[in-house]
């Protein structure tokens, strides 16, 4: 069970929720990052008094301590205060709630130190899985989802004795706002209705991802890396409910499914009391009121960036970090109101065809290979 924690991204959506839960359980914060959200930073400062801080610029990080009176903490900025926040010595949890491969060196430097990691940021498993996983068994670390999805996957399967028992992991899908549209119906959609979930209330990235359904095929390859499973193991079906959060299918035919409210301090939670529950915030789940659980299969005509990041995850090696790092620069261009919706998986395929393959790379080829994507997703 966590006691001493650091977050990384504590303004955005998981951070907030994260402190959320930690207003109910005996855990001490010792360490917040954030992005450039001054204001909302000196309220946690002032709350959880950590002793470290680190924005996203020398600038917010300027602005943070001219905004600050009375208790002051060590505020650092840039990729060396995230490292600086994910290795500090006394905190015993880290989690990794930034978005995009900004989150993978931090993660890596925290398993060395042997510590859990809650992990949020999916990019991380997306580009170096193979990687992260071989850091956490070589230090001891512990890695514990905190995507919804895969946290229902690891309840699960905590009854599993053996890995071998797994038939098929089962990832639903919400289907996002686009549900049931055709490929004609979106060529005309905006940054607006993109970001108009109908479950979840989620950062801008993440939210145009479910629009695309690249979401669900960043979790298909992040479940492959956290549970040692080939692609062919791993389905998704569209349940809009999203009251099923995954399933698992065993050998002998038994399917086992976690279920829950759409909230994010359910799995927030477990990534810190496991293997203990406690009483959480969120309002329990109650089955004569919630609406029908349907299901359905995805449409990867309609929806391209699902097909596509399926395509990486069979070829693997450096393919998953070209598919990522694209659709960052992709989705980052749609949010600015420079593309349009289907010009993302153009981008992101063009990418992939253009950025030099390698099946067996380093972190630096991984880190080379995220460049080259972003700088080919950014030409016109």
């Amino acid at each position: 069970m966590t006691k001493t924690l650091s977050i990384l991204g504590s303004t955005g959506s998981i951070g907030r929720q994260t402190l959320d839960v930690v207003r109910h359980l005996p855990v001490r914060v010792l360490a917040l990052t954030a992005g450039t959200n001054v204001d909302r930073m000196a309220e946690q400062i002032d709350e959880f008094r950590p002793v470290l801080v680190s924005m996203a610029t020398e600038e917010a990080a300027e602005a943070l301590k001219a905004r600050l009176s009375g208790y002051t903490p060590r505020i650092l900025w840039g990729e060396a205060g995230l490292m600086a926040a994910a290795s500090l010595p006394e905190a015993d949890t880290v989690v990794t709630a930034v978005v995009g491969m900004v989150g993978l060196k931090p993660t890596l430097a925290a398993l060395e130190q042997g510590k859990r990691i809650g992990l949020a940021n999916k990019e991380t498993m997306v580009c170096a899985g193979e990687l992260v996983m071989q850091t956490a068994k070589a230090h001891g670390a512990e890695i514990i989802p905190v995507d919804s999805e895969h946290s229902a996957i690891f309840q699960c399967l905590m009854g599993s004795r053996d890995r071998s028992e797994v038939k098929r992991l089962i990832l639903t899908c919400s289907g996002g706002p686009f549900y049931g549209k055709t490929r004609q119906e979106l060529e005309g959609v905006t940054k607006a209705d993109a970001l108009r979930h109908p479950n979840w209330k989620m950062g801008p990235k993440i939210t145009v991802d479910c629009a695309t359904l690249m979401n669900k095929g960043l979790e298909v390859i992040e479940a492959m890396r956290l549970y040692e499973l080939p692609a062919e193991q791993v389905d998704v079906v569209i349940h809009r409910q999203s009251i099923v959060h995954s399933l698992v299918e065993f050998a002998d035919g038994a399917v086992m499914a976690q279920l829950g409210v759409p909230d994010m301090r359910i799995p927030i939670q477990l990534a810190l009391t496991y293997p203990n529950r406690t009483e959480n915030p969120a309002p329990g789940l109650d089955l004569l009121t919630c609406p029908p659980l349907t299901f359905a299969a995805p449409d990867p005509e309609t929806f391209p960036c699902f097909a596509i990041a399926l395509e990486a995850a069979r070829q693997g090696g450096t393919a998953c970090a070209v598919m990522n790092g694209a659709n960052e620069a992709a989705v980052a261009r749609f949010l600015a109101d420079e593309i349009g919706f289907y010009e993302i998986p153009r981008l992101v395929r063009r990418a992939m065809e253009e950025v030099p393959f390698v099946s067996e790379p380093t972190l630096e080829q991984i880190l080379e290979a995220d460049r080259l994507a972003r700088q080919s997703a950014e030409r016109p």
